[in-house]
């Protein structure tokens, strides 16, 4: 039995597909954002919402955080996700910065 030609070229695109898609994988798997970072320190970034300053930070409401805040990129539920104020970095879902914004 022969192989029908375009057979080999489906089965090059399948495996570039794969290939995409572990690369796509890969990429999410960012550093933790540093709470020393530039940008972090611009924006008052805690890894931890209970260690707000709260004098320096007025606005800040217990019971804000990361994972409830509209730029949070990931679930509720997981312990840290990408945020587009710190690209290439992942917020703790506990974390809190100055640009906490309630979710719709």
């Amino acid at each position: 039995m022969t192989l029908p030609l375009p057979l080999p070229r489906r089965v090059f695109l399948m495996t570039l597909a794969a290939c995409g898609a572990a690369l796509a994988t890969g990429a999410q798997a960012q550093a933790l954002l540093d709470e020393k970072n530039a940008q972090a320190m611009a924006l008052g970034y805690v890894a931890d919402a209970k260690r707000v300053d709260v004098k320096k930070y007025p606005k800040f409401v217990v019971g804000q955080n990361c994972a409830n805040c509209a730029l949070y990129q990931g679930k509720a539920s997981d312990k840290a996700a990408g945020c587009p104020l710190f690209a290439g970095k992942q917020v703790a879902g506990a974390g809190w910065c100055s640009a906490w914004a309630k979710k719709a």
